[in-house]
């Protein structure tokens, strides 16, 4: 939900709960001074009737009894009163004379009723005759001392006014508040809403601003305020000085990035010159003392100590040169170079590495497995960086393998076609997965172990992404690891059927 939404509810809410408040105490208000007037001089002129109320005894064949009348002349002095006498001992009614012309029959008079009349809780009732509404009176009505106790009533005197004029008007009230109170809420709520959207709309400007900001990587961008010095306006000038200080340190980082990788590039080619000719020098050496040997045998411990020496000159400076080499393709990919790409057929491609991987130092099995998903299928790329992109997967797998076996083989997907290179090796922790591609990282299990620079992973993902393909790894602690590498297919037949899922013994993470 919106802060704009929120508080256009909380402004309506709060404007809804004070009309409702003062709306009700209006009518209220209005009820009790339309209807304290009326019950006043109902309750007076229903008093001067009662104090004319005469209760004549009468004796029948059903006992002893009371009629009511009343005496004198003006006995009713309103013309609106309505009156009506109960006994309380046969139920019979007396009633005026105006009262029976209106045909009007008050409400029946219970023993349920007599009590709460005489507790004064129901001396007042508002009723509806004949769809007419009534305002009532009740007062008990009492024995004179010769004839019964005078806490004892007799009958129940029953005065009304008609009051269907003022609760019209209390109706009328109540359209009038509701309609009023409806149409000022939906004009609160539309005026609210504009207003904190009017409000709110420099923030919306901060977004759309540091949107642009983001989208553009542009830090040389601000956002533009005009409006007053609030709260917004010291926000957004908190922002434009944080992108200042974006700006400057994004601007040294990059220089230095920029430094650090001229830097790389440099220092591999200029390194490539000396281990060259370090190695050819050594190679040489080598051939030399060689023949020295054949020559004078008598030289021949110093002549093999010597070649000793120069072996291991060789082997660091052959390391030397993979690790420039590696430094100098990241370099390259650093700077954004683009490999060039033509279309490549597959599988002479697989089978020209299967056979120089015979050639490799090993002391796993070499299995070539079924090459042909890969029959008279293309890829867009580039055969050198490509060979160099299985190869770090093979030389990879028997570094990590003493026994067991390395198997390379094919898979074929809709429109991909995959490489796959599986290994019984030592594999890795799923905790390890992740970083694999990460420059310079190396697993625990083969720190120390293992020759290598953590570089070779990097350069192939790097050969991936410029392959625009995807890689799948599949491992299990102690039992081998499985590389799938997928290429989108440039031209071929023959692309149905489903991907081969690649899986591992025991418990495996893919990535």
């Amino acid at each position: 939900m919106s802060i704009r939404l929120r508080l256009t509810l909380w402004y309506t809410g709060i404007l809804t709960a004070t009309l409702l408040i003062l709306a009700l105490g209006l009518y209220f208000f209005m009820n009790y001074i339309l209807f304290s007037g009326i019950k006043t001089e109902l309750k007076d002129e229903a008093n001067y009737v009662l104090q004319r109320v005469r209760a004549l005894p009468t004796v029948s064949s059903q006992g002893f009894s009371f009629n009511f009348e009343l005496e004198g002349r003006n006995s009713i002095r309103s013309s609106k009163l309505l009156v009506q006498i109960v006994n309380l001992q046969d139920g019979r009614k007396f009633r005026a004379s105006d009262l029976i012309e209106a045909g009007i029959e008050f409400p029946d008079v219970t023993p349920s009723k007599v009590n709460c009349v005489l507790a004064q809780e129901c001396v007042f009732d508002k009723v509806k005759i004949d769809g007419y509404d009534f305002l009532v009176y009740n007062a008990p009505v009492y024995p004179t001392a010769f004839f019964g106790p005078k806490d004892q009533p007799i009958g129940m005197l029953q005065a009304a006014f008609f009051v269907g004029q003022s609760e019209r008007v209390l109706v009328l009230l109540r359209l009038v508040l509701t309609l009023s109170m409806l149409l000022v809420i939906v004009l609160a709520a539309s005026i609210g809403w504009f207003l904190a959207r009017k409000a709110l709309r420099p923030i919306e400007q901060v977004i759309a601003a540091t949107n642009q900001i983001e989208k553009g990587a542009d830090l040389q961008r601000r956002i533009e305020y005009q409006g007053p010095g609030d709260e917004i306006g010291v926000l957004i000038e908190t922002i434009n000085g944080m992108l200042g200080r974006l700006q400057g340190a994004y601007a040294e980082l990059e220089e230095a990035y920029s430094a650090q990788r001229r830097f790389v590039s440099d220092a591999s080619h200029e390194l490539r010159t000396p281990v060259t000719t370090i190695r050819g020098n050594v190679e040489l050496l080598e051939k030399m003392w060689k023949q020295m040997m054949q020559a004078e045998p008598s030289n021949l411990p110093a002549v093999e100590l010597s070649l000793e020496a120069m072996r291991d000159i060789s082997g660091e400076a052959q390391r030397m040169s993979r690790l420039v080499n590696d430094l100098l393709a990241l370099a390259r990919a650093d700077a954004g170079f683009q490999i060039e790409k033509r279309e490549l057929a597959v599988k002479p491609l697989l089978e020209e590495v299967a056979r120089k991987a015979q050639m490799l130092p090993r002391s796993a099995e070499w299995i070539v497995g079924d090459l042909s998903p890969a029959e008279d299928i293309s890829i867009y790329g580039n055969q050198d960086y490509l060979q160099q992109l299985i190869f770090i997967f093979i030389e990879n797998a028997f570094k990590y393998t003493e026994h067991g076996f390395v198997r390379m083989d094919a898979l074929r997907h809709g429109g991909q076609v995959g490489i796959r290179i599986a290994d019984t090796g030592i594999g890795m922790e799923k905790e390890e997965v992740p970083h694999i591609f990460e420059r310079f990282y190396r697993a625990d299990v083969s720190r120390g172990q293992k020759t290598g620079t953590g570089l070779g992973l990097s350069i192939a993902k790097w050969i991936i992404d410029e392959h625009q393909g995807s890689i799948e790894v599949t491992t299990s602690k102690g039992e081998g690891t499985t590389f799938v590498v997928w290429f989108p297919v440039a031209h071929g037949s023959g692309l149905e059927g489903g991907r081969e899922s690649s899986h591992s013994i025991g418990e495996g993470n893919e990535v």
